[in-house]
């Protein structure tokens, strides 16, 4: 057993359009890192929780019943721990409140550090349950769309009715997936609670129908079908309104030859989808029409076959 461990998980695009609550995808190049060490006091502690600027977060809690880390660590120290405890330090990469799945980076690095601290380390789908310990937490609910892409990488199908087991998709070659965070915030929690009750049986039977195909188009390689289908009817009028850039940059980035563009979880983090060989391009065409309305922003581009959350040094 080690004394201390360190991991890092990555960002994520949940419901990817057309996948509300059930569809996720990993983003590579932003994540959260979390360090573990083992105590001699029992429980879960947190030192210290550092932000993007590596200075000490002025938002977030050491309290560990108040943050993602240290409850999904919680639960499977809890679960499998030999005695004492674990320390954490947290280190955010992922801004907060920006539909990138930062609830659920600080809670899959945490489960996955605390596991290396086990005698006999669960394999890495066997520590969903504990992540998502953290992540409901955060959303009020039990919802993997960030947590599963964050641990297992990729494109991942996580409807709630087959938990704890997920369905990692296959995804077509040569398609990249390009996000582009504007300076602004919108609270998952809050969003979730703005949303409508109740939807027309054609509305439903419209997003289902997308869903397949998208599914389909991914397991094809069909990048026309991805096109056509990388569509959300239901959630993403609802959203829209509350991220000012939204209509700018959707409409950007299609000139710019994106396969779709749509909202990343609840926003404001706008991403699209489109052939390698656009997507530098597409992300500064996206960024550009950000920074048209008075916003500033960043984005990133990611294979679509990114890795999950991975333990260093």
């Amino acid at each position: 057993m080690s004394d201390s461990a360190s991991a890092f998980a990555p960002a994520s695009i949940g419901n990817v359009a057309v996948g509300f609550d059930m569809l996720g995808l990993a983003l590579a190049g932003v994540g959260d890192r979390v360090t573990a060490r083992r105590t001699r006091e029992e429980g879960i502690t947190i030192a210290e929780v550092r932000g993007l600027d590596g200075e000490i977060h002025p938002y977030l809690s050491t309290d560990p019943t108040q943050n993602t880390a240290s409850i999904a660590a919680k639960a499977l120290w809890d679960a499998y721990g030999n005695g004492g405890g674990v320390q954490l330090d947290v280190h955010k990469g992922v801004p907060l409140q920006s539909g990138m799945g930062s609830s659920a980076a600080s809670a899959v690095a945490a489960t996955v550090a605390v596991n290396a601290l086990l005698e006999n380390p669960l394999e890495p789908e066997r520590l969903l349950p504990y992540a998502l310990e953290g992540e409901k937490f955060a959303s009020r609910g039990v919802h993997a769309d960030n947590v599963a892409p964050s641990l297992l990488g990729g494109l991942i199908l996580c409807p709630s009715v087959l938990l704890p087991e997920v369905i990692r998709l296959r995804v077509p070659p040569g398609i990249s997936a390009v996000l582009m965070h504007p300076e602004l915030q919108v609270n998952t929690a809050h969003a979730r609670r703005g949303l409508a009750k109740g939807y027309s049986m054609e509305q439903w039977l419209q997003q289902q129908g997308y869903l397949a195909a998208f599914i389909a188009a991914c397991a094809s390689g069909d990048t026309t079908l991805i096109g056509r289908s990388l569509r959300d009817v239901v959630i993403e009028p609802q959203r829209s309104a509350a991220v000012p850039c939204f209509d700018a940059v959707k409409e950007a980035a299609g000139r710019a030859g994106a396969l779709g563009c749509s909202l990343s979880g609840s926003g404001p983090s706008i991403f699209a989808l489109c052939e390698d060989r656009k997507a530098q391009n597409i992300a500064s065409t996206m960024e550009q029409a950000c920074r048209s309305l008075g916003i500033e922003c960043q984005s990133w581009v990611s294979s679509m076959h990114a890795d999950g959350a991975r333990l260093e040094g």
